[in-house]
């Protein structure tokens, strides 16, 4: 009786670069590219909108790439960011001991955000309800800035921008401490140190995406050059 060869199935080609799913990091480049290229003037306003609409709706790399492929931005080869090291924690009394703000929410809410200046020293303290410190806007007079946070059955939210540093230093009481690490790139750049304990409660702080500083300065400059503009034609 004759042996019949049996062949193994050939084994699955791995998929296409195009067919790998978008990760966040990958729909967060494909952004910059779009909001830079608006910017320079290469998309309208309405087209950038529709294209940061596809960004966020894109499943895979594939679907990612049309919507740049038509922007300088997407052939650079960009160099791996030169990260620089955290200044120290501010030593004891280099900060003075009393706050330059305080936010305080009991049995109800406090924000600050929007354009306003942050000092050097900032107490949050949350009793049954909810403090909001948002910091993507605001004007950093100090390069270092120190937020004191404690939270009993309540919650406290930080928002910084994406360039500058975070670190922090807390914990939990059966709550939860959280904040997220960064670095900058710019030895300039501001350090935000937020300390805390949340007790049967939430701490957390972290950056806002596609909020950075340089795009806020820019801003300001902008208007102020249109309102001298606008002055100087009277």
């Amino acid at each position: 009786m004759d042996l019949q060869k049996q062949t193994a199935p050939a084994a699955a080609s791995p998929p296409a670069a195009s067919e790998l799913r978008a990760s966040d990091a990958d729909r967060d480049r494909v952004a910059d590219i779009l909001r830079d290229a608006l910017a320079e003037g290469r998309l309208t306003a309405e087209e950038h909108a529709e294209r940061v609409e596809d960004v966020y709706r894109a499943k895979t790399v594939g679907e990612l790439e049309p919507l740049v492929r038509d922007l300088p931005g997407a052939h650079q080869v960009q160099a791996a960011p030169a990260y620089v090291s955290v200044p120290n924690r501010p030593t004891p009394g280099e900060i003075p001991a009393d706050p330059d703000d305080n936010v305080v929410a009991v049995f109800s809410s406090a924000v600050r955000k929007g354009r306003w200046r942050a000092g050097r020293r900032i107490h949050a303290y949350s009793v049954f309800g909810s403090v909001e410190i948002d910091l993507s806007e605001a004007i950093f007079e100090y390069q270092q800035v120190v937020i004191k946070a404690f939270t009993l059955f309540g919650n406290i939210e930080v928002r910084v921008p994406e360039n500058v540093s975070l670190r922090g230093a807390g914990g939990g009481v059966l709550g939860n401490f959280e904040v997220d690490t960064l670095d900058a790139t710019d030895p300039q750049a501001p350090v935000v140190f937020v300390d805390g304990w949340a007790v049967l409660g939430n701490i957390e702080a972290r950056p806002k995406r596609g909020k950075i500083v340089a795009d806020i300065l820019d801003r300001v400059q902008r208007k102020v050059d249109k309102s001298l503009r606008k002055h100087l034609s009277h």
